[in-house]
């Protein structure tokens, strides 16, 4: 979890020789001080926690909190929002686990239906996905392009593919698919991603580490990887072997094969693999793969166009800190944030490290501007689900990042490192920094909790962003965005026909009031999740934009003088652009 060994090598050292051994570095003070609060003029969203009244009551079950044993407790899980019954509004998954002892019968993932008047119902049972494993990680796809989002779920055990019955029925398929695996996996991040642009949606999955409950190491005070300054705690990753990476090729007949070794992707095994963002990064037409790593260097695999990936995070800026620092990547995001059409990234990281803000040239080469963008001002939490969402629809994207720690037995003697801490909201400023902000944006979003995945979507389709937040052994928190009026907005739904029906990998430049913005269209993104697969992009007072669509087959459409306010509905290449009002 980046906290145990860090690097101060300049990245001119790195692209000479990497050390084989990394030199330990004492970790300055937990707190940097209060971060001091800008407050804009204009008003900003305010968020209510609606899931009690939602119905999203269930307590995901996830170890102990209070006493984490082992770190397969620890990391906990993703959530997300997917259209699992094509009725146009967002239904609900929130990934669970259960307790080394004394599982409750209430533990499992939980699937709920959108009502579509602000509640949901409970229909896991009834769906086919009651489970109590150590669950990990979704991604979200329609594998098969039978019109219907399928899920792929990752574990700490055995992964498994879901496939959507089009009935509001799931299947597992894990062995007719051919992804069993002889053992147990600690798996994490997955995304489907076209990475052959045949139209068929491929799988790439990342492990954390590898581990085995019956032999793993307990918190110890003497053991190095066991103990946080002096207190003991979960052992690793530092300490633990490292697991490699897979890449699993779509046959197009429901199956896929592995082809991790001839594409390049197995052989990366340097890093403790987590959350996982599949993008353009070289807007070369052809999907790359970031993997934020924890405590090692994080990954970019560039695709080769051939089936085959080369790793190159290093020498493009984006394995380590831009003082050359390791730092413990949790979770990650990709937008644009500073508007100038080309895809940047948000890393989250552990504890006296702020999160990493990395700015793309449009070639894949990144720049570290954390520091220039003021998020350094913040680093007092493990920070885990991310996302690059504008959530005022003023056109400039804002960021939000939910915290909790991993090491509740030093809460007990350090009021500086608490079990449960807030969700951090920052706000863009429209000149590459941001401000982060506190109780504005509402009393259920500075409320404490052992938080992991978000995802970020319209649930009740009125036109802003709303959040759903994965807590451990906690009802999940569901975020309703009270965007201010005035501003306006855009929403951008894709039919793949010759891509892939889900589009994923699809990149739509929108272009508004003399700005532009890019999103690309990801199967996972923040911590271990997936988010609302329709585009979202606030507008300000633009009230018409222009919408470029870049396929994953390579076919391109132009929109021109779209209204706003409305969700578009393009399908690949048959010239039908659907323009309807939202609700």
């Amino acid at each position: 979890m980046g906290n145990r060994k860090s690097s101060l090598w300049t990245r001119r050292r790195l692209l000479g020789a990497v050390p084989a051994v990394l030199a330990p570095a004492l970790l300055p003070g937990i707190m940097r001080g209060t971060v001091m609060v800008k407050k804009s003029a204009a008003p900003f969203s305010r968020f209510v926690d609606v899931a009690h009244a939602a119905g999203l009551t269930e307590s995901m079950v996830y170890g102990d909190i209070d006493n984490f044993t082992y770190i397969v407790e620890s990391m906990a899980a993703g959530c997300a929002f997917l259209d699992y019954d094509n009725d146009g509004w967002m239904d609900i998954f929130i990934l669970g686990g259960r307790k080394l002892e004394n599982t409750p019968a209430t533990a499992s993932n939980r699937l709920y239906k959108n009502n579509r008047d602000g509640t949901f119902t409970d229909v896991t049972a009834k769906a086919g996905l009651l489970d109590a494993g150590w669950a990990q990680g979704v991604c979200v796809g329609d594998y098969n392009n039978d019109g219907f989002e399928d899920l792929f779920l990752t574990y700490y055990g055995q992964n498994r593919l879901m496939r959507n019955n089009g009935d509001g029925t799931f299947t597992d398929v894990t062995a007719k698919a051919g992804l069993l695996h002889p053992s147990t996996r600690y798996s994490t991040g997955c995304s489907f991603v076209d990475y052959n642009r045949d139209g068929l949606l491929d799988l790439f999955v990342s492990n954390y580490l590898e581990i085995d409950l019956a032999t793993a190491p307990k918190p110890s005070a003497t053991e190095p990887s066991c103990n946080y300054q002096g207190v003991p705690v979960i052992c690793g990753p530092l300490g633990l072997p490292k697991a490699g990476n897979y890449l699993y090729r779509n046959n197009g007949d429901g199956t896929f094969t592995d082809v991790s070794k001839e594409s390049g992707v197995g052989s990366f095994r340097g890093s403790y693999g987590l959350s996982v963002v599949c993008f353009d990064a070289d807007e070369d037409g052809w999907p790359d793969i970031f993997v934020a790593c924890d405590a090692t260097p994080s990954l970019l695999l560039m695709n080769n166009h051939d089936g085959t990936f080369r790793e190159e995070a290093i020498f493009r800026g984006v394995a380590l800190s831009g003082e050359g620092q390791l730092m413990g990547g949790m979770g990650a995001a990709a937008g644009d944030y500073n508007l100038d059409g080309h895809t940047d990234l948000i890393k989250t990281h552990f504890y006296t490290q702020s999160p990493g803000l990395y700015r793309n040239d449009g070639k894949g080469n990144f720049d570290d501007v954390t520091i220039q963008s003021g998020l350094n001002k913040e680093s007092r939490f493990v920070c885990f689900g991310a996302g690059l969402v504008d959530f005022d629809n003023d056109g400039q994207p804002d960021i939000l990042l939910t915290s909790g720690s991993v090491y509740p037995q030093v809460a007990r003697v350090s009021s500086r490192l608490p079990a449960r801490s807030p969700s951090l909201v920052f706000r863009n400023q429209g000149d590459g920094t941001f401000v982060e902000l506190g109780p504005e944006v509402g009393p259920d979003v500075m409320a404490p909790h052992c938080a992991r995945g978000a995802a970020f979507g319209d649930f009740d389709n009125d036109g802003d962003m709303d959040v759903l937040i994965m807590n451990v052994n906690e009802p999940p928190t569901l975020l309703r965005n009270d965007a201010p009026a005035g501003n306006h907005w855009i929403k951008i739904r894709l039919e793949g026909v010759k891509s892939n029906r889900s589009a994923i990998g699809a990149r739509v430049l929108v272009r508004y009031g003399g700005k532009v913005q890019v999103q690309e269209l990801m199967s996972q993104s923040s911590f271990l999740s997936s988010n609302d697969p329709r585009l979202h992009f606030g507008l300000g007072a633009a009230s018409t934009v222009d919408v470029e669509v870049n396929w994953p087959s390579g076919f391109v459409e132009t929109i021109k003088s779209a209204p706003s306010n409305q969700l578009l509905t393009l399908r690949e290449g048959l010239g039908q652009v659907k323009g309807r009002p939202f609700k």
